[in-house]
Protein backbone atom coordinates (compact mmCIF):
# COMPACT_ATOMS: atom_id res chain seq x y z
CA UNK A 1 0.00 0.00 0.00
CA UNK A 2 2.97 2.54 0.72
CA UNK A 3 5.81 2.37 -0.82
CA UNK A 4 9.34 1.65 0.73
CA UNK A 5 11.08 4.65 2.23
CA UNK A 6 13.66 3.89 0.05
CA UNK A 7 11.33 4.30 -3.01
CA UNK A 8 9.10 7.77 -2.62
CA UNK A 9 10.72 9.88 -4.02
CA UNK A 10 12.15 7.64 -7.75
CA UNK A 11 8.60 6.52 -7.95
CA UNK A 12 7.63 10.34 -8.58
CA UNK A 13 10.53 11.44 -10.01
CA UNK A 14 9.76 11.67 -14.21
CA UNK A 15 12.05 9.36 -15.90
CA UNK A 16 14.00 11.56 -17.79
CA UNK A 17 14.88 13.57 -14.43
CA UNK A 18 16.43 9.78 -13.07
CA UNK A 19 18.14 9.43 -16.52
CA UNK A 20 19.92 12.49 -15.32
CA UNK A 21 20.63 11.18 -11.46
CA UNK A 22 21.61 8.51 -12.90
CA UNK A 23 24.00 9.75 -15.63
CA UNK A 24 25.13 12.55 -13.42
CA UNK A 25 26.70 9.56 -10.74
CA UNK A 26 28.06 7.78 -13.76
CA UNK A 27 29.99 11.33 -14.51
CA UNK A 28 30.93 11.69 -11.10
CA UNK A 29 32.53 8.66 -10.33
CA UNK A 30 34.05 8.84 -14.14
CA UNK A 31 36.08 12.05 -12.96
CA UNK A 32 37.06 10.91 -10.01
CA UNK A 33 38.00 7.33 -10.77
CA UNK A 34 41.91 8.82 -11.58
CA UNK A 35 42.19 11.20 -9.27
CA UNK A 36 44.44 10.40 -6.37
CA UNK A 37 43.43 9.29 -2.37
CA UNK A 38 43.22 13.28 -1.37
CA UNK A 39 40.62 14.01 -4.21
CA UNK A 40 38.01 11.01 -3.18
CA UNK A 41 38.28 11.79 0.40
CA UNK A 42 37.43 15.69 -0.49
CA UNK A 43 34.39 14.13 -2.70
CA UNK A 44 33.35 12.32 0.32
CA UNK A 45 33.50 15.16 2.34
CA UNK A 46 31.16 16.97 0.51
CA UNK A 47 28.92 14.00 0.26
CA UNK A 48 28.81 14.73 3.59
CA UNK A 49 27.21 17.98 3.70
CA UNK A 50 24.88 17.59 0.09
CA UNK A 51 21.46 18.56 0.77
CA UNK A 52 19.18 16.04 -0.17
CA UNK A 53 15.60 16.05 -0.82
CA UNK A 54 14.23 14.85 2.20
CA UNK A 55 16.36 18.07 3.81
CA UNK A 56 15.07 20.21 1.57
CA UNK A 57 11.20 19.48 2.32
CA UNK A 58 11.84 19.09 6.43
CA UNK A 59 13.12 22.62 5.89
CA UNK A 60 10.70 24.08 2.83
CA UNK A 61 7.45 22.66 4.68
CA UNK A 62 8.12 23.92 8.32
CA UNK A 63 8.78 27.05 6.95
CA UNK A 64 5.48 27.12 5.35
CA UNK A 65 3.48 26.36 8.27
CA UNK A 66 5.28 29.03 10.16
CA UNK A 67 4.40 31.90 7.50
CA UNK A 68 1.15 30.70 7.77
CA UNK A 69 0.71 30.78 11.28
CA UNK A 70 2.22 34.35 11.49
CA UNK A 71 0.12 35.35 8.63
CA UNK A 72 -2.71 34.40 10.35
CA UNK A 73 -2.25 35.60 13.56
CA UNK A 74 -1.27 38.90 12.17
CA UNK A 75 -3.07 39.54 8.90
CA UNK A 76 -5.79 37.79 7.65
CA UNK A 77 -7.38 34.02 9.42
CA UNK A 78 -7.29 32.82 5.77
CA UNK A 79 -3.42 32.56 6.08
CA UNK A 80 -3.96 29.88 8.17
CA UNK A 81 -5.01 27.44 5.37
CA UNK A 82 -1.19 27.77 4.16
CA UNK A 83 -0.70 26.29 7.61
CA UNK A 84 -2.82 23.74 7.21
CA UNK A 85 -2.10 22.69 3.41
CA UNK A 86 1.50 22.51 4.47
CA UNK A 87 0.90 19.79 6.84
CA UNK A 88 -1.30 18.03 4.87
CA UNK A 89 1.54 17.55 2.09
CA UNK A 90 3.50 16.72 4.59
CA UNK A 91 1.41 13.51 5.61
CA UNK A 92 0.68 12.97 2.09
CA UNK A 93 4.80 12.97 1.28
CA UNK A 94 5.52 10.61 4.31
CA UNK A 95 2.34 7.88 3.38
CA UNK A 96 2.83 7.91 -0.76
CA UNK A 97 6.13 9.99 -1.03
CA UNK A 98 4.71 12.91 -3.40
CA UNK A 99 5.08 16.57 -2.40
CA UNK A 100 4.12 19.61 -4.65
CA UNK A 101 7.96 21.30 -4.78
CA UNK A 102 9.46 17.53 -4.90
CA UNK A 103 10.00 18.12 -9.11
CA UNK A 104 11.26 21.26 -8.11
CA UNK A 105 13.80 19.96 -5.76
CA UNK A 106 14.33 17.17 -8.09
CA UNK A 107 14.61 19.71 -11.12
CA UNK A 108 17.34 21.63 -8.98
CA UNK A 109 19.61 18.65 -8.90
CA UNK A 110 18.80 17.71 -4.89
CA UNK A 111 19.22 14.38 -4.96
CA UNK A 112 17.22 11.67 -2.48
CA UNK A 113 19.97 10.22 0.38
CA UNK A 114 19.82 6.83 -1.10
CA UNK A 115 21.55 8.42 -4.54
CA UNK A 116 24.18 10.08 -2.31
CA UNK A 117 25.04 7.08 -0.70
CA UNK A 118 25.10 5.23 -3.90
CA UNK A 119 28.26 7.52 -5.09
CA UNK A 120 29.61 7.34 -1.56
CA UNK A 121 29.81 3.45 -1.58
CA UNK A 122 31.32 3.77 -4.73
CA UNK A 123 33.90 6.58 -3.83
CA UNK A 124 35.12 4.19 -0.76
CA UNK A 125 35.13 0.88 -3.07
CA UNK A 126 37.39 2.69 -5.25
CA UNK A 127 39.31 3.93 -2.08
CA UNK A 128 39.31 0.72 -1.44
CA UNK A 129 40.82 -0.70 -4.29
CA UNK A 130 43.72 1.71 -3.93
CA UNK A 131 44.64 0.53 -0.56
CA UNK A 132 44.84 -2.72 -1.50
CA UNK A 133 47.01 -2.00 -5.08
CA UNK A 134 49.36 -0.28 -2.41
CA UNK A 135 49.87 -3.03 -0.08
CA UNK A 136 50.28 -5.85 -2.64
CA UNK A 137 53.05 -3.64 -3.85
CA UNK A 138 54.28 -3.42 -0.36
Amino acid sequence: MFPATTEKAERNTSAAAMQRFDQQLRENIANIRSADREAIERRLNELDREWNVERAIELEAPSMILLGLALGSLSNRKWFAVSAMAASMVILHNLQGWYPLLPVFRAAGLRTAEEIEQERMALKALLGERSSLTHSIH
